[in-house]
């Protein structure tokens, strides 16, 4: 199996969770992180090495990036496992896969890439190298059928492993937060080069935020390994703003939350599921902006609205992302209480729909594949 970063390694982790039910003994390696590594997971490479995003950033770490792909390839052909398993970071798993495909593993790869969103003629590369596409959207078969490949819908862990009524009083008590009080979460991603363009944003707005409402009180989980480089950040842009940094437990964060900063991701889909409003935000190197904007296919990045197909919470991109549209975009949930109950009405709706046991549908197609 190959994750990259921290969102990869916790679709992993509750994949692996049900391939170890139906397999006592699977053994599993390649690269991941420590969700994967609860389950007996090997890892031969840190997940972390995956977590570069953008097409000038990538091309920092190219060479690096280049020579695992290729070593992992000649150890996998050497050891040829019963199956490779790709979790998501398509722009390495896809190159990987053809490879061993052609020399005969059963390839399958988990989290279709967003041909639906950017870059569509990528199915044809997914169709070369994989066996499967293990599908976590419904929509999604029907666009592969189309291209006669191989796909299953099998729903969303996330789904399953989020509660449908969220724990707030249960995760306020854990994290020592009184009852009463609004709370916001600030989740500016996982990858480095994410935090360091979104972080200083979303603490600038919670400033002008507190400014405004004294009593705010602000979360900020972060990655391990990145609270050297957040922390200098909250003493630059939130001096004396009352911002409380948290190793990991961005699900407490969200379930004791009453609104979520959020760089587009999976977190967007982990604040929907925990029914909370949300302003998406993003930001990244101009050029890789530049390229990536002539690829997208839909007028929405964050995933809520995508699954939604409306703008049911702002997004703000790029040169839109200031902190103060960030901050006021916020404040605008916290003054309208009855859009957060509409909002909140809505994402239960999306939460059943994307609740399929996971672990346990994936596993069967896995083995169907394997057969």
């Amino acid at each position: 199996m190959v994750a990259g970063e921290t969102s990869g390694d916790l679709l992993a982790g509750l994949l692996l969770a049900g391939l170890r039910r139906r397999w006592p003994d699977l053994y599993s390696a390649g690269i991941g992180g420590p969700k994967m590594a609860a389950h007996g997971f090997e890892a031969w490479w840190p997940h972390d090495k995956l977590a570069v995003r953008g097409y000038v950033e990538v091309l920092r770490h190219y060479r690096e990036l280049s020579s695992i792909r290729r070593q992992l390839g000649d150890r996998l052909l050497q050891q040829r496992p019963d199956a490779f398993i790709g979790v998501d970071a398509p722009d390495f798993n896809l190159g990987l896969e053809n490879r061993l495909k052609r020399e005969g593993l059963k390839t399958i790869h988990f989290v279709s890439p967003s041909i639906w969103a950017w870059r569509s003629k990528r199915v044809h590369k997914i169709g070369e190298a994989v066996d499967h596409v293990l599908c976590l959207f419904p929509f999604e078969p029907a666009l592969y059928e189309q291209h006669g490949i191989a796909a299953s819908y099998v729903g969303h862990p996330l789904a399953d492993a989020i509660p449908l009524e969220p724990p707030r009083a249960a995760s306020r008590a854990a994290l020592g937060l009184a009852d009463e009080g609004e709370v916001v979460a600030l989740l500016p991603g996982s990858r480095r080069s994410e935090v360091e363009q979104i972080a200083p944003r979303l603490l600038a707005a919670a400033a002008l935020m507190q400014a405004e409402r004294p009593r705010l009180r602000f979360l900020l989980p972060v990655v391990p390994g990145l609270r050297p480089l957040v922390e200098p950040m909250v003493r630059t842009h939130a001096a004396g703003v009352r911002v409380e940094l948290l190793d990991g437990r961005s699900h407490e964060a969200l379930a004791a939350c009453d609104l979520v900063l959020v760089a587009s991701g999976t977190a967007t889909l982990e604040a929907a599921l925990f029914k909370r409003p949300m302003v998406i935000t993003y930001a990244m190197n101009s050029l890789s902006w530049q390229i990536m904007k002539r690829m997208q296919l839909q007028p929405w990045v964050g995933l809520p609205n995508i699954l939604l197909e409306e703008f049911v919470v702002p997004e703000l991109l790029q040169q839109q992302a200031t902190p103060r549209r960030i901050a006021d975009a916020g404040l605008r949930w916290l003054d309208d209480p009855q859009a957060c109950r509409t909002l909140a009405e809505r994402f239960s709706g999306l939460h059943q729909r994307l609740r399929c046991n996971m672990a346990e549908a994936a596993t069967r197609v896995i083995e169907d594949v394997i057969a």
